[in-house]
């Protein structure tokens, strides 16, 4: 069994380098923590692993809080859930803070006009990828159609879309809604033998709520009381609170809710900023939700009321990275004496199926959005070499399979060369 202290170092180095997505990260946790500390048995990894795909947030960092709650209690699940976002909490904000201060820096803003091609291609190769693993049937590809139909034509809230393809998927036929497979079959090793988890109780349950929900909404009334509820600030911990019940499915997924109620609704920023920000946090360790951070930032900053626009964006990249992660621990140790009892769940995996492919959809919506926001401004023609640069782009990562972190720089070489060549 190992030490807090050992856990506490791994958690840390986590933190930073938790590159590459879920996917990635995932990959990491289970190399380190099932095959070469064996601090974890295979099915129990892949157990916990299939309970936080359906959650909503972030499944990697679930992941990682729950490993920590079960080696070692509530303090093991905070300091790892923690320690996975902490280090790009403050790498982005010193993006963020170096993107809005230095946006009048013709150079500099030539670089961040670099990294939308980049942001392009990224978002065209989830579609493909996802939609690939997940459209196996005729009723999951018109889930899809639908889906972005609806979102994009006649601009249905993204919830409504999440909700109705959960329920068709849950009471729809199996062979046309099918149950997700295991992330891979259970395997025998030889991991510690864990002391046996705390059961679940209404004691247990009333307690974690309390302390979880208390934790989560006094800051957004603390900011309501100061600022009042019209600031952008409390708007942003209401609107965001909102949001992280509804991230199924990773940051693809809640990026076009986000979008379309941010940019189209409350105008914090706009269409290309929200671009800006994804390339930013896809540069960044940790989970790719982070990008929310930056949402609050820029909105915070941009309409900061009486605050100064420095401590007007602080408080909104601290009051959305709260009510964003904050939850997590709340759905994690709620749910974490069950994860053992789990098993398989046909109805529920055939409902994270169908959401799946609804996500398709509005991902795809996504892009198409962003994609019209960066080639073309409102008074001018075609950016021509945004859009060679996303095309070579979306080529070397599908095709050649070139690294995200390679892409993203030579997009934002290619926009300073452009601007010192060009402009």
């Amino acid at each position: 069994m190992p030490t807090f202290a050992q856990a506490f170092r791994y958690w840390m180095k986590l933190g930073f380098i938790s590159f590459g997505g879920p996917a990635g990260q995932i990959a990491i946790m289970h190399k380190e923590l099932v095959e070469k500390r064996r601090w974890i048995s295979d099915s129990h990894f892949l157990h916990a692993l299939n309970f936080c795909m359906l959650l909503p947030g972030p499944e990697a960092q679930q992941l990682a809080t729950y490993l920590g709650w079960r080696l070692h209690g509530a303090k093991g699940g905070i300091a790892a859930g923690a320690l996975f976002v902490l280090p790009s909490v403050f790498i982005l904000f010193g993006l963020s803070w170096l993107y809005m201060a230095g946006g009048h820096l013709p150079w500099l803003a030539a670089i961040f006009h670099g990294l939308l091609a980049a942001v392009i291609a990224v978002v065209a190769e989830a579609v493909v990828r996802i939609g690939k693993k997940a459209l196996k049937t005729p009723a999951l590809w018109c889930l899809t159609t639908a889906s972005f139909t609806a979102i994009y034509f006649f601009h249905v809230s993204f919830v409504l879309i999440i909700l109705v393809a959960a329920l068709l998927g849950y009471f729809g036929p199996r062979r046309q809604f099918p149950a997700g497979k295991a992330h891979g079959d259970a395997k025998l090793t030889d991991a510690i033998e864990l002391p046996p988890a705390p059961q679940a109780t209404w004691t247990r349950t009333l307690l974690v709520s309390t302390i979880c929900l208390t934790l989560w909404w006094l800051p957004v009334f603390a900011i309501a009381a100061w600022l009042g509820w019209g600031s952008t600030q409390a708007q942003q911990g209401l609107f965001f609170s909102k949001a992280a019940l509804v991230t199924f499915g990773g940051a693809y997924a809640v990026l076009p809710y986000v979008a379309q109620q941010a940019v189209e609704t409350h105008g914090w920023l706009s269409h290309p900023q929200m671009m800006s920000g994804l390339a930013l946090a896809e540069t960044t360790p940790g989970p790719l939700i982070m990008v929310l951070q930056f949402v609050g930032f820029v909105g915070g900053w941009q309409h900061p009321g009486v605050l100064s626009p420095l401590a007007g964006a602080t408080l909104g990249a601290a009051i959305t990275t709260w009510v964003t992660f904050l939850p997590c621990f709340l759905f994690v140790f709620l749910g974490a004496p069950h994860i053992e009892k789990l098993g398989q769940q046909p109805k529920l995996s055939a409902a994270l199926t169908a959401i799946t492919a609804a996500v398709v959809g509005v991902i795809l919506n996504l892009g198409v959005k962003f994609t019209q926001d960066a080639l073309w401004s409102k008074s001018g023609p075609l950016d021509l070499p945004v859009a060679v640069f996303a095309i070579a782009a979306f080529i070397a990562i599908q095709r050649f399979k070139i690294g995200l972190m390679p892409v993203i720089g030579v997009c934002a070489a290619l926009g300073l060369a452009k601007h010192l060549l060009l402009d």
